[in-house]
């Protein structure tokens, strides 16, 4: 197994216009894309076959995917990577944590590294809408995305959840608040260690890395996690896409948003948010085998 750290520069910077107030807003979006700088990732390749990469989701690291690890090195060419501030990534300063600054680091992470190649990209929760959002600005480094209870399709109801908990980690100790927040997502079967190692972890992380990374995905002119920005998002995706979630009212909302006639949505029953560790068995299976037909 290769493990290694890359350095890239961004090459894109964010586009804007519009009404005065959202100009000024977007105008301080263009000044920081134009300083932003791709961070230093952590990462470990092995296996061949088609190309996978795995992106977990916040306040997480790419250790979640142990449990799928050996049987997918076994089979394809596996890239686990972990995001900007978390696991062995580099910290970057605080203003760097949009989903835009984490989009950058994997573009240039495939661009750089795997020149002319394609990753179908396993992304969990907030991983799960970098890689979406991947696909959606460069299909040409994506073939396929699978979304493990990715931060996408959510209903009103679940924005009041993300609005308090934003709120608390702006006034509170993000090591209390989201393994709060954790409480509430996973299963009465999920393992007593693992909510240990996830409650442990962010307590272990730079606090803002923990706070700026979370409010973006669902709120903001441009979230993509919620309403119908997230349908009209998700209905622009080209690629096949694997969403597999807990909810079943989700995802008879999202089953109509992909056109890609390989693309699905399934609902998974007892387990947690971290469906990948609670049901690891049943999940190496589907998504192999949904990789496998591509």
């Amino acid at each position: 197994m290769k493990t290694n750290q890359h350095d890239f520069s961004r090459r894109d910077v964010l586009a804007g216009a519009g009404a005065a107030a959202v100009a000024i807003t977007r105008g301080h979006g263009l000044a920081h894309a134009a300083t932003r700088s791709t961070a230093k990732l952590f990462l470990t390749e092995a296996g061949t076959g088609k190309n996978v990469m795995l992106l977990h989701g916040w306040t997480c690291d790419s250790h979640d995917w142990s449990w799928q690890l050996p049987l997918f090195e076994s089979k394809y060419r596996v890239v686990a990577a972990d995001l900007r501030g978390h696991g062995r990534s580099e910290v970057m300063p605080s203003g760097g944590y949009m989903p835009d600054d984490y989009v950058a680091d994997i573009e240039a992470l495939i661009s750089t590294k795997y020149p002319s190649q394609k990753f179908i990209i396993i992304g969990h929760s907030m991983g799960g809408q970098i890689a979406a959002r991947l696909a959606a600005k460069r299909p040409d480094l994506v073939s396929a995305v699978v979304s493990v209870d990715g931060s996408l399709g959510f209903s009103s109801d679940a924005a009041q959840l993300f609005g308090k908990t934003e709120h608390d980690l702006k006034v509170a100790d993000p090591g209390l608040v989201v393994p709060a927040l954790f409480q509430l997502v996973y299963d009465p079967t999920t393992d007593a260690g693992l909510k240990c190692w996830h409650a442990r972890r962010v307590q272990g992380m730079p606090p803002h890395v923990v706070r700026e990374s979370f409010g973006p995905l669902f709120f903001g002119a441009d979230q993509v996690g919620v309403g119908e920005a997230s349908a009209k998002f998700c209905r622009s995706l080209t690629v096949p896409f694997y969403h597999l979630c807990r909810d079943p009212a989700q995802a008879d909302r999202m089953r109509p948003w992909f056109s890609h006639s390989k693309s699905k949505v399934d609902v998974w029953f007892h387990t947690g948010h971290w469906i990948m560790q609670d049901r690891r068995d049943d999940l190496n299976a589907a998504v192999t085998a949904w990789i496998d037909a591509l």
